[in-house]
């Protein structure tokens, strides 16, 4: 980079700078709680699935475009210390909403009104719409604060930089604070009232800094000192936007991409999302805070920033072809490619730090370490280049920021939504490479095919060509490259899923990344499907939430009397897989389910669809699930069990598998009438008394046409299951209330101590 002198820095800190940078690191924690916490109850009215999850972030994110862009046209017309007086007052709405936040999105908006979010844009909308208010006021925030604080030229790209990094820091702080403290020790909706007590402060502290600035006349007179010894070269103000919104859209975009190989590389638990983000924060805040004081030595701001952002996408390029092309055996990687062919690291209910600092601090730091320093980095080099009067940084940061963030949302939304489908992960990296190219022939234009812009742009096409493809890749991933053809592979928005050959003819069924179930059939999960079916007189339509190898569904529907099976599938991947092996393996189970004139496969949230739905079943079982899977306390709480019960018949039986005396604990709080296993590990529910009639079970399980269904081993193993099934006794509500799983309270997921 091109450098001049500095000139001297005033010695000591300003105190409202102080103050404000405090407010500013509160406020960046309180508000990643929010969108972490927000994410997860509003994932209930739309599901969480990627299109949805894509919506929300969208959401959230256009939010704070509008409110950058009318902060910064709104600090034009007050001087700073009311621009202070705003933010604080800002930071006061914000808490405000948020402290009644958990009361809108879900006392309200879900629990008694859930059938606005269907049909999907109609989810799309009051996303917007809901999540409008206090992402707009969190919109309007920087540009407040920039316009109170930049008191020089020549220090305002270290001021804003500053700040930001700041907040960035407190956002990574937030970050990790909601899963690993708040969610697991207090819950969401305790969570957000933290947040909201942070946006308090937040604003007290900026009232605090109000009262350390200049008078207003002082601060609005021209300053005869206030003169940029080491003027940047100038470049139009609109061709700043341009580059900031590109950039924006390659940062969300790798963020998305980078979260879906980690997912898989690490194999994700509920602490997976939030420990990953407030890593990535944690980069962009270190590169922001390191170019702060620098950024005043740079002669040509245009040039270093569009060199980060070349070096960025090269070094994402490069790592992730590095990710599969290094030889197994490379001393220190060959860990990991151990890690991939075996069982999973669970993240919050074991501790093994090896095993933690290979896959939650090497890995990450490998893939992203370098290049969010650079997003960081870029911030101020932006800052250094456009302010020419102090009195309209506010607006000229509003207008930048709102470039950026729509650049954001249109990178959440063509790659969650569309990108992923068409091109997977590595084709989508490819297509990222070429859009780099913009920025190494904006470099060349302005500064000559001779300079280093010749050699980015090069690198970035060869890597458009190197990145390995979407098989290769996911392989690898999968630790199953010596499984070479016979391993299946799918990838879509909503995942990544694999059937990979084990021992003896068998094959395990892999969504994202992890083992779930395998095929032939005839283990635990066929009795778990079959026991309901065998208990209810005329189980006529069934619905199964969880297709996984289709083990579960297909037991269930071994009565002759059933004339409707229908399977919730939130994974993508997962039917086509299972098509794909019925057609190459001889699996005479799997074919028979999936040529079933009965089943309809629905691609979708299961809870949210068997909400929207509202049809009534017989019978209702979600298929089994690790307790600390992302997102499973959404199918072990009270309020799920009792959403099952209204979709049941007269006579209608819901069935779960109880991993956890937290389960066991919570079904008995949904359903009126419980038999199970004396164990408590299997459960079945009724809104009308169960007689116990073991006898009878026996009988229709050992009948001629469901042992033909089942196979002798099966159909003995269910009426074995059968004849342990005992009466057992709710759980008072007033007992041991905390040993149960609430939607904002999901313990198992979170591993909450007892």
């Amino acid at each position: 980079m091109t450098v001049a002198t500095a000139p001297r820095a005033r010695r000591g800190v300003r105190p409202e700078l102080l103050l404000a940078g405090l407010a500013f690191f509160v406020s960046g924690a309180s508000g990643l709680v929010y969108q972490v916490a927000w994410q997860r109850i509003l994932a209930l009215h739309s599901g969480v699935g990627i299109y949805s999850i894509a919506m929300i972030v969208g959401a959230f994110m256009a939010g704070l475009g509008v409110g950058s862009h009318f902060g910064g046209l709104f600090s034009l017309r007050v001087d700073a210390r009311r621009s202070l007086k705003l933010f604080a007052l800002v930071e006061l709405g914000i808490g405000v909403f948020g402290a009644l936040s958990c009361w809108i999105y879900y006392d309200l908006l879900y629990l008694k009104a859930s059938w606005l979010y269907s049909p999907a844009w109609r989810a799309g909308i009051l996303h917007f719409f809901g999540l409008f208010i206090p992402t707009f006021l969190m919109g309007t925030s920087l540009p407040f604060l920039v316009r109170g604080l930049v008191a020089e030229l020549r220090t305002a790209g270290r001021t804003i930089g500053l700040l930001y990094g700041i907040n960035l820091l407190g956002a990574a702080f937030g970050a990790a604070l909601t899963p690993w403290v708040l969610i697991r020790l207090v819950g969401i909706r305790h969570a957000v009232l933290y947040a909201a007590a942070g946006n308090v402060l937040s604003g007290l502290l900026g009232l605090a800094a109000g009262a350390f600035l200049r008078p207003t006349a002082e601060d609005d007179a021209a300053s005869a000192d206030d003169v940029d010894d080491a003027p940047p070269t100038r470049h139009r103000f609109p061709l700043w936007l341009a580059l900031y919104a590109l950039s924006g859209f390659c940062a969300l975009a790798l963020e998305i991409l980078w979260f879906r190989v980690l997912e898989m590389a690490v194999k994700s638990t509920a602490f997976t999302f939030g420990t990953v983000l407030s890593l990535y924060l944690l980069g962009s805040a270190i590169g922001c805070l390191i170019g702060a004081p620098l950024v005043a030595r740079l002669r040509n701001p245009l040039k270093t920033f569009l060199l980060l952002q070349c070096v960025l996408l090269v070094y994402s390029g490069l790592a992730i072809t590095l990710l599969v092309t290094l030889p197994p055996s490379t001393p220190g990687y060959a860990w990991y490619v151990g890690y991939w062919g075996k069982g999973w690291f669970g993240l919050g209910s074991t501790w093994e730090p090896v095993q933690f600092w290979h896959l939650y601090v090497f890995l990450p730091a490998a893939i992203f370490a370098l290049p969010t320093v650079l997003m960081g980095l870029s911030f101020p080099t932006l800052q250094r280049a456009v302010h020419d009067d102090r009195r309209t940084s506010g607006r000229k940061v509003g207008m930048l920021q709102a470039a950026n963030i729509a650049g954001c949302v249109a990178g959440s939304l063509l790659v969650g939504l569309l990108a992923l489908d068409l091109l997977g992960t590595t084709g989508t990296f490819r297509a990222l490479m070429l859009v780099g190219l913009v920025f190494a022939v904006v470099g060349a234009r302005h500064f000559g095919w001779r300079s280093s812009f010749a050699p980015l742009a090069a690198s970035l096409a060869l890597l458009a060509i190197l990145i390995p493809g979407q098989r290769r890749f996911w392989l690898r991933l999968h630790g199953a490259d010596r499984h070479g053809d016979q391993v299946l592979l799918e990838e879509d928005a909503s995942g990544v899923g694999a059937i990979i050959p084990a021992r003896n003819g068998a094959f395990t069924v892999h969504v994202h990344g992890k083992s779930h179930s395998w095929i032939p059939f005839g283990g635990i999960h066929s009795r778990l499907g079959a026991a309901p079916s065998m208990m209810h007189p005329a189980p006529l339509d069934v619905a199964i939430i969880g297709l996984g190898s289709g083990d579960t569904a297909w037991a269930s529907a071994a009565r002759p009397e059933t004339r409707s099976l229908t399977v919730f599938e939130i994974s993508g991947p997962q039917p086509r897989l299972l098509q794909q092996l019925a057609a190459i393996q001889p699996f005479p189970e799997l074919r028979s389910l999936l040529g079933d004139p009965r089943l309809r496969i629905r691609l979708a949230d299961g809870r949210n669809a068997l909400e929207q739905e509202g049809k009534l079943y017989d019978v209702i079982e979600a298929d089994a699930l690790w307790p600390i899977a992302p997102y499973s306390g959404n199918l072990y709480s009270v309020e799920f069990f009792r959403q099952c019960m209204r979709r049941l018949k007269p006579g209608g039986i819901l069935c779960t598998w109880a991993p956890t005396a937290r389960v066991y604990s919570s079904f008995t709080q949904a359903a009126p009438h419980i038999v199970g296993l004396g164990d408590r590990s299997v459960l079945f529910g009724s809104n009308e008394p169960i007689v116990l009639d073991p006898d009878t079970w026996r009988a229709r399980a050992l009948s001629p046409p469901v042992v033909k269904y089942l196979g002798e081993e099966s159909a003995e193993g269910t009426a074995w299951l059968l004849q342990r099934v005992q009466q057992l006794h709710r759980m008072r509500r007033r007992q041991r209330t905390e040993r149960m799983n609430y939607d904002l309270f999901p313990r198992d997921e979170f591993h909450t101590p007892d």
